[in-house]
């Protein structure tokens, strides 16, 4: 019981920075209606710009964290403008595969400036070490990087439903042209879209970047997410979250039990196994809006 209690732990510290990440990646595709591939690399990015803030720089962590944000929200913004704005009205397929080349090109820029080896946070911004709770130990680094996920995700749920932005964008998500007959700028929230996703990417990758290190294959945190999205339903932001901490649950206990019966790995595989069990059940996820079309 106690290594169950210590699995669900540290299931739930991994999944609420799943929860952060498919949070964007939810808030994108419910104002847009795009998939964005990219959204691993935005965890890459926020990372290592971080870390070569704090590390290599010198920046004292709070104000490396700010202009980490700055600069998360200045990409999400540009990316928009530049590289999806013109896409609108395209082929879906077509802005599926320019959110993939976006994501070869940042994990690209990210390898040839900092390279492919694993660094860390130096010195550490949260302490490594373990406290005690009855029969459970976790270590100060997951629960700090719990806090900062849920006050985050705080943070955005009440931004979302009690600021004008925020009712602007739910607004949209639900029927665009109404929206825009209100007055609401369309283009405007998109571009706050995937400046909030990129924003809350790079917190999930800072956060994760003190667990377990930084390096390229951080990028992969994106299709970890995916199932977490699915789970929850596309169109539900709160699925999302609630699909976050699932996911990260189930990958912990299943990498845990099965990987003496499997040989390993069990734990990277997981959460495309629920992937798959839950397209095969519930295609439009546990929130999501099912889609029906009469002839």
């Amino acid at each position: 019981m106690e290594e169950f209690l210590q699995l669900i732990v540290t299931g739930l510290v991994i999944g609420s920075v799943y929860a952060l990440v498919a949070m964007g990646f939810a808030l994108i595709y419910k104002s847009t209606s795009i998939i964005n591939f990219a959204q691993g690399e935005f965890v890459l990015v926020g990372a290592y710009v971080c870390l070569w803030l704090y590390t290599d720089l010198g920046v004292p962590v709070v104000p490396a964290f700010l202009i980490t944000m700055c600069i998360s929200v200045l990409m999400g913004i540009v990316l928009e403008r530049v590289v999806l704005r013109p896409m609108i009205g395209e082929p879906i397929i077509s802005v599926i595969m320019i959110t993939i080349a976006l994501a070869t090109v940042l994990k690209s820029f990210v390898t040839i400036v900092w390279g492919t080896q694993i660094r860390i946070f130096d010195p550490p911004i949260f302490s490594q070490s373990a406290l005690h709770f009855g029969s459970v130990r976790i270590s100060e680094v997951y629960l700090w990087t719990f806090g900062f996920a849920f006050l985050f995700l705080a943070v955005f749920a009440a931004f979302f439903k009690f600021t004008r932005v925020g009712i602007s964008m739910r607004a949209v998500a639900n029927d665009q042209q109404v929206a825009q007959s209100m007055g609401i700028s369309v283009k405007r929230v998109f571009a706050i879209s995937w400046s909030i996703g990129a924003l809350v990417s790079a917190v999930g990758g800072i956060l994760v970047g003190n667990i377990n290190g930084v390096n390229i294959t951080l990028s992969d945190f994106g299709l970890k997410v995916f199932p977490a999205v699915i789970l929850g339903g596309l169109e539900s932001i709160g699925g999302a979250i609630i699909g976050g901490l699932t996911i990260g649950i189930l990958e912990n206990i299943m990498g845990a039990y099965l990987d003496v019966y499997m040989g390993g790995g069990v734990k990277e595989i997981a959460p495309f196994i629920v992937l798959i069990v839950i397209l095969m059940v519930k295609p439009y996820g546990l929130f999501g809006i099912k889609e029906i079309e009469r002839v």
